[in-house]
């Protein structure tokens, strides 16, 4: 089993769609471990799968002048979530959501706390996830002279009990950001791009942006912005696409990915 997909861009593109969390696909090891039954796994995949992401993205990817880098996680973040910090930075740790979640999104035990195991997930599915993301991003500075990522999520219309900061705006898009990866510009095109959307907010409900820590807040070359679609733009009460939507929103991601490659050359 693969547990990431490259699909190389242009050699000229900066620009990397990172799609982390669209996948349900868990290895039956994996699987064994976790305490939950069936069902109660099904209902939390429901909820923390940013379904069809990689869909979205491969839209965009094919409305652009200039066709991004593509990198996929093809496992579900409940194996390891590639954008927690592995330490004690995580605060979602506090609720058992850190790298390797303990806990489902209403506090059931998933996996039961194990220093051995959780080393060995971090060891088999984290690091050489992230190694791969960094190599990306050097392999595009190099080639480019700088990199640029674009993190692909999306989110529920009504918070999950595990969630932390629960008082702000659910907007039709939340744009994340980081004050040392995401400049103005970056900012900026994210709202051209996405305008005919009702509304946009900025870090809420999610904030931040995903950027590898071999780079992360020590490289001026990499920029990233977030880019969470509330659910309830592309898909049914029924979790089902609208593929319609789906195309729409995959246009507008495709304005940014192209206002990404343009921008600050």
């Amino acid at each position: 089993m693969n547990p990431r997909t490259l699909i190389a861009g242009d050699s000229s593109s900066p620009v990397i769609l990172h799609v982390p969390h669209a996948s349900r696909t868990i290895p039956g090891e994996v699987r064994s471990s976790l305490t939950v039954t069936d069902a109660q796994l099904t209902a939390e995949l429901d909820e923390i799968t940013d379904a069809y992401t990689d869909v979205i993205a491969q839209h965009a990817a094919r409305s652009t002048g200039v066709p991004p880098w593509i990198l996929r996680n093809d496992l579900s973040r409940l194996v390891i979530d590639p954008e927690r910090f592995p330490d004690d930075r995580e605060e979602l740790n506090a609720v058992g959501r850190g790298a390797v979640y303990t806990r489902t999104c209403n506090g059931a035990v998933l996996r039961n706390e194990d220093d051995d195991a959780r080393t060995a997930l971090l060891d088999t599915y984290f690091h050489p996830y992230a190694a791969a993301m960094s190599d990306l991003v050097t392999d595009r500075i190099a080639a480019t002279g700088r990199a640029v990522i674009i993190d692909v999520h999306s989110y529920p219309t009504l918070p999950s009990a595990y969630e932390l900061h629960t008082d702000g705006p659910r907007p039709t898009l939340c744009i994340g950001t980081d004050p040392h990866h995401t400049p103005q510009w970056l900012t900026d095109a994210a709202h051209a791009a996405f305008y005919p959307l009702t509304d946009i907010g900025r870090n809420t409900p999610f904030g931040g942006t995903y950027v590898p820590l071999d780079h992360y807040r020590t490289d001026p070359l990499v920029y990233s912005v977030m880019i969470e679609l509330r659910r309830d733009q592309y898909l049914t009460e029924n979790g089902e696409l609208v593929d319609i939507a789906a195309e729409k929103l995959g246009a507008m991601l495709g304005r940014l990915v192209d206002a990404a490659d343009r921008g600050r050359r």
